[in-house]
């Protein structure tokens, strides 16, 4: 194979930057005292609650609804995805502002009083400013004697700023650090030992990691973008979209919070770029560049292909040398969405389950498998996710990961290589994993992954890797290569 960087012919001119007026159609009527964007935020914190709505894809239909653009949307995003991001550490606070059980307050009102508390102990809108938009909004949604409680409740949180309501209120430190840490950066505890757990060493004491990883985890991320190998180069993606190279990914693009409607790019919406955070293309680009013992053949196979991302990078790179990529993906409508974005490359989507796929086995060069977790190392980018997911959804994940990388196993070819990825760095989802599995086939050699990452800092002692969020800038994507003996 060719060296991934190499690149084809494009299918058109590097389009410019879109301008213009805003689309769309006029947002939902509003008395004129009541602020659009704190409209919007709480319009999402009620999809959220109440259709169990991911905020990512309720966010954008909103934002046109209400013809947000520019600031307004970027105070919306922010105020919507922060409240819900900070939501643990918002009830505590809240509830030492309240006489009765905050349990028992209405859960409309709640989510108002939520984005009041954020954008008091977080953000710089003056104090009057943030208690007036949610009292005024409420008065609207809930009536004058709903809107007096939470001027009450937001004049009492504004005494305190953020720093002052964590001494008071979280675990003691020196007693119980892990526990402190989640308080302070608004994680469940259970999730910060996790966390804790994968640092090792370098978690806690002086100087210690897990404070940087949880609060890198709790700031709004930057965008990534992938560059399509042999349609765009990442300089001229830059140029287009006004973002900077990534600084390990040749294909890497990134774009700073309050850049605009992301689906409005020109180069995204002319299927010349894709949303992607960094690290995704890290673990991709080292499962292409792993040493195989033999010839490559160019049969490469994405076992866990929804929603495409991984599946476009692969399909892109794998196409510049004629080979193609089987992509498995159980799910029809998330197998339709591989199909859409991968339908130029030479691309094979099969709606079937990866543990029995019925594809031929021994005969993939190179086989990925982007396993189902719990999605720890993305709780960035998903703000509400922290506070659904629950301990016990780790061990309900183990066995199905660990039969798809047994079945990987099945499909690579002697001398091939398995890349095994997961968006999490709990030890039972990555480490755990392979070492069971490596337990079970004996003959499988594990490859020093750091190898493939060529010019990523501090990537530990491997033969694995974990990328973090506060050490790299990516997801928290964990790495192990696995090859079959030839």
């Amino acid at each position: 194979m060719s060296s991934p960087g190499r690149r084809s012919r494009r299918r058109g001119p590097v389009p410019e930057r879109r301008s213009g007026p805003p689309r769309g159609r006029s947002g939902p009527p509003r008395p004129p005292d009541v602020d659009p964007a704190r409209q919007a935020a709480l319009e999402l914190l009620t999809a959220v609650r109440v259709r169990d709505a991911y905020a990512n894809l309720a966010l954008p239909a909103i934002l046109r609804r209400y013809r947000l653009k520019g600031r307004d949307a970027a105070l919306a995003t922010e105020l919507g995805y922060g409240a819900l991001r900070a939501q643990g550490l918002l009830d505590a606070v809240l509830a030492a502002c309240i006489d009765r059980d905050y349990d028992r307050v209405e859960p409309a009102v709640k989510d108002a009083l939520r984005i009041g508390a954020y954008q008091l102990l977080r953000t710089r809108v003056p104090p009057h400013a943030a208690v007036h938009g949610v009292v005024e909004l409420v008065r609207v949604q809930a009536g004058s004697r709903a809107a007096g409680f939470v001027n009450a409740v937001l004049r009492k949180v504004s005494e305190h700023d953020e720093k002052a309501w964590v001494a008071q209120l979280a675990p003691p430190e020196n007693d119980d650090p892990i526990g402190h840490a989640a308080f302070a950066h608004a994680h469940p505890r259970w999730i910060a030992q996790a966390f804790a757990d994968a640092l090792g060493a370098d978690a806690l004491g002086p100087g210690g990691e897990l404070d940087s990883a949880l609060a890198a985890d709790d700031a709004r991320p930057v965008v990534h973008l992938l560059a399509r190998p042999g349609e765009i180069t990442a300089d001229e993606l830059a140029l287009v979209t006004g973002g900077t190279p990534a600084p390990y990914s040749p294909y890497g693009v990134h774009l700073e919070p309050g850049s605009g409607e992301i689906g409005e790019l020109d180069a995204i919406t002319e299927g010349l770029a894709i949303v992607q955070d960094e690290g995704s293309q890290l673990v991709a680009l080292a499962l292409a560049r792993a040493e195989l013992i033999g010839q490559d053949t160019g049969r490469w196979l994405d076992l866990c292909a929804g929603p495409g991302g991984k599946a476009a990078l692969l399909g892109g790179l794998v196409a510049l040398d004629g080979g193609t990529l089987d992509a498995v993906e159980p799910g029809e409508r998330r197998a339709d969405l591989v199909r859409d974005t991968t339908k130029d490359l030479p691309v094979t989507v099969h709606t079937v389950d990866g543990r029995a796929s019925g594809l031929p086995e021994g005969v993939y060069d190179r086989v990925l498998v982007d396993a189902p977790c719990t999605g720890l190392g993305a709780l960035r980018r998903r703000p509400e996710a922290r506070w659904r997911r629950r301990p016990e959804d780790v061990a309900g994940l183990g066995k199905l990961q660990r039969e798809l990388l047994q079945a990987a196993l099945r499909h690579v070819r002697p001398g091939g290589v398995v890349a095994y990825v997961t968006c999490s760095p709990h030890l039972s989802e990555t480490v755990g994993i392979v070492s069971a599995v490596l337990r079970r086939e004996r003959d499988v050699e594990q490859l020093d992954a750091r190898t493939y990452l060529p010019g990523v800092p501090r990537l530990g002692d491997g033969p694995s890797v974990q990328l973090w969020p506060h050490r790299h800038g990516t997801d928290a994507m964990f790495l192990a290569l696995l090859r079959r003996p030839a």
